[in-house]
């Protein structure tokens, strides 16, 4: 793969760095938003605000105060790219809604193979990976111990807030 097809972006978070390989070949118009968002700065900031230790780690979308940042249009869901949901790579959240996909994304903990694609229902779409963590999945194992509880309406939420200082493209 080169670098064209595996753009690299660092998260900087409050408990170390994140070192994400996102796969535009298999998902190009979910990296393609990610990066968008990336390049914007909107995830500066934002918080893992759902932390569920063997499960995933989902992050990109409030702040500290579980406040919402506007988001761009939702995304086509790429979840049918062969790409699966195995420990270290990360994915996009979305509502139950297909293709409801905005800023949110999630790294899985564990495989989660129950998220893959098996078919075009709903309830079978899945969720598209579209990236793996290649530097930081210590810092992952770490934030995936923090205590949680629930906060303006939301479980799994970290107590202590989990900052992304910053997501920056490697260039």
């Amino acid at each position: 793969m080169s670098e064209e097809s595996s753009p690299r972006v660092v998260l900087e978070t409050s408990k170390g760095n994140i070192t994400l390989e996102l796969n535009k070949e298999k998902a190009p118009i979910t990296v393609k938003n990610f990066l968008g968002y990336v390049k914007d700065g909107y995830y500066d900031g934002l918080i893992f605000h759902r932390v569920i230790k063997d499960f995933m780690i989902q992050g990109g979308g409030m702040d500290a105060d579980m406040q919402s940042r506007k988001t761009k249009f939702a995304i086509k869901n790429e979840a049918q790219n062969g790409l699966k949901n195995l420990r270290g790579t990360v994915a996009m959240a979305r509502t139950a809604l297909v293709d409801s996909a905005t800023s949110q994304f999630f790294i899985n903990t564990v495989d989660n193979s129950f998220l893959d694609n098996k078919g075009k229902r709903q309830d079978d779409f899945g969720y598209c990976v579209f990236g793996k963590v290649v530097e930081g999945l210590e810092v992952v194992d770490e934030i995936r111990q923090a205590k949680t509880g629930n906060k303006a309406g939301h479980g799994d939420v970290p107590l202590e807030p989990i900052t992304i200082i910053s997501a920056k493209l490697v260039e």
